[in-house]
């Protein structure tokens, strides 16, 4: 904290935290309380009671709070997600939501869940859970079912040990239901499995990484036995959540109600860690 408090002397008009989780609530309420404006690495926080206690801070100050949904910035995802609020699906009905990762973290902090919050499902199935909910305007989440494992064992709801597999069912107002499988250090045959789709009674889109990219996006209209491509990569994406930050703080660094929506995620994530 001692850097932290020197850097936050240096005049700062905002700060990008992308530190172990566990420090996130207390470097961001320091920072916010200074009058400085945050942008975070995913997650915000470790669970809903720190994500609530960093946005009620940032309410307080007054100050531009964001975080690094960075998925719904790929040109591919807002593609499919112009189709789904047009309402050309039909009754929208279902979803499919999966993120494998053949590798798993490369820092230590990850595993542990002290630091960290948990492992496939915070680190992975928050950008899922999030392109879900925020695609939908932020329906509520009426059910949970999950199912988490770590070395093909099961474990209890709340797990004391990081997970490295999980799957669960999300039940939406309006009645979406919602399947999602997202794991570390997978034998998926390439470097990443990453999918995304929704299903209505007119058709469906989605979204898939191409070539096992973790970048590399193409989007998809389906009719029946029909498949049009709308976007293929490339597409220099990565980086237009933090642009977008930087540049709405240019324009004005206030409270933003947007960033509410990281606690209605963090929510579901919990959800999804004590098993429904």
């Amino acid at each position: 904290m001692r850097d932290l408090e020197a850097l936050l002397d240096a005049g700062l008009d905002g700060l990008v935290i992308a530190t172990p989780s566990a420090m996130h609530a207390e470097q961001a309420i320091t920072a916010l309380e200074r009058g400085i404006a945050v942008f975070f690495q995913r997650p915000l926080a470790r669970d809903a009671a720190e994500t609530r206690a960093v946005v009620e801070a940032a309410r307080r100050a007054d100050q531009l709070l964001a975080i690094d949904f960075s998925y719904r910035f790929a040109g591919a995802v807002k593609a499919i997600a112009s189709i789904v609020r047009s309402g050309e699906l039909g009754r929208l009905f279902g979803a499919e939501l999966v993120f494998h990762n053949a590798y798993g973290p490369d820092k230590a902090w990850f595993r542990d869940r002290a630091l960290s919050g948990g492992g496939c499902v915070i680190d992975l199935g928050i950008y899922l859970v999030d392109l879900l909910l925020w695609m939908l305007d932020f329906p509520q989440v009426q059910a949970v079912d999950s199912r988490l494992f770590a070395r093909g064992e099961r474990l209890p709801p709340s797990p004391e040990v990081v997970e490295d597999y999980a799957m669960a069912t999300l039940e939406l107002a309006g009645g979406v239901f919602a399947r999602m499988d997202c794991s570390w250090d997978h034998h998926a045959g390439r470097d990443a499995d990453i999918r995304f789709g929704v299903f209505g009674t007119e058709g469906s889109v989605a979204v898939e990484n191409v070539g096992g990219s973790f970048y590399g996006f193409a989007a998809y209209r389906r009719d029946g036995t029909r498949t049009q491509t709308l976007v293929e990569p490339p597409d220099d994406w990565g980086g237009r959540a933090a642009i977008d930050w930087a540049q709405r703080l240019t324009t004005s660094a206030r409270f933003d109600e947007r960033c509410r929506e990281a606690a209605a995620v963090a929510d579901s994530l919990g959800r999804i860690y004590r098993g429904g």
